[in-house]
């Protein structure tokens, strides 16, 4: 992949499929933001569970400089991520925010920075930081490329939060099936035991399950077991062929 190609937003799609994880997918933008620009270093940060965390980097600057502002709980990157605004620092010997950061990002070589907002707004909000030697180093970048990286970083993790959703909803659909299946399974027995119809068996089940303070499908998992010597079948999705 060359840096002319690297923002073409039609390479979203490339990158998902030849990558094998979200992960793996914002590893790629990282390595190209760092193509696109004059940086020394390029980190992708993302909030898990109120913290930030770099998931991914690129270059040997981002480590240290994402893990000293976390450690302030301030900086560049934090304020994009907060804010959903873009962050430049043009040198970071004229910068006066962040308290001792800027003197540190000096300490290690780096004057400028630039960090751009992913997924705002949200509850995996997240940066793309770019860190540089030279002071105004993002002033000949092409912005717009960078833009679009961390709009494909937005696009991709709110894909990967869909998939989790799709999953999550699934598991609880399988769930839901599995407990209709062992209710269905104990109102036939009720119903072959007391010559009843299906209505007043579940009036039953019902019954005996607030009587004893158990959920339903285990009184009648309980059941089955109990007539038939083992846990009642149930069904399990299967996807379409």
């Amino acid at each position: 992949m060359n840096a002319d190609d690297a923002y073409d937003s039609s390479h979203i799609t490339q990158w998902l499929l030849e990558t094998d994880s979200l992960e793996d997918f914002l590893q790629t933008l990282a390595d190209a933001a760092l193509d696109l620009s004059q940086a020394e270093g390029a980190g992708l940060t993302l909030e898990r569970n109120g913290r930030p965390v770099t998931v991914v980097s690129a270059g040997p600057a981002a480590p240290k400089l994402d893990e000293k502002q976390y450690g302030q709980d301030d900086g560049p990157c934090l304020q994009a991520l907060r804010t959903g605004a873009e962050i430049v620092v043009p040198d970071m010997l004229d910068e006066s925010r962040w308290g001792d950061y800027p003197a540190y990002a000096v300490s290690c070589g780096i004057r400028s920075s630039f960090s751009l907002p992913i997924a705002p707004h949200t509850h995996t909000a997240g940066a793309l930081n770019l860190y540089a030697g030279p002071p105004d180093a993002f002033e000949q970048t092409d912005l717009t490329a960078l833009r679009s990286l961390a709009a494909q970083a937005t696009g991709g993790i709110a894909l990967a939060q869909r998939i989790s959703d799709t999953q999550e909803f699934a598991d609880q659909l399988q769930t839901a099936m599995q407990s209709r299946s062992v209710i269905d399974q104990a109102l036939g027995v009720i119903m072959g035991q007391r010559r009843c119809t299906a209505d007043a068996a579940f009036g039953i089940l019902r019954s005996a399950s607030q009587h004893r303070n158990i959920k339903l499908r285990d009184l009648c998992t309980e059941l089955i077991t109990n007539l038939t010597g083992r846990p009642p079948t149930t069904p399990e999705l299967r996807p379409r062929a």
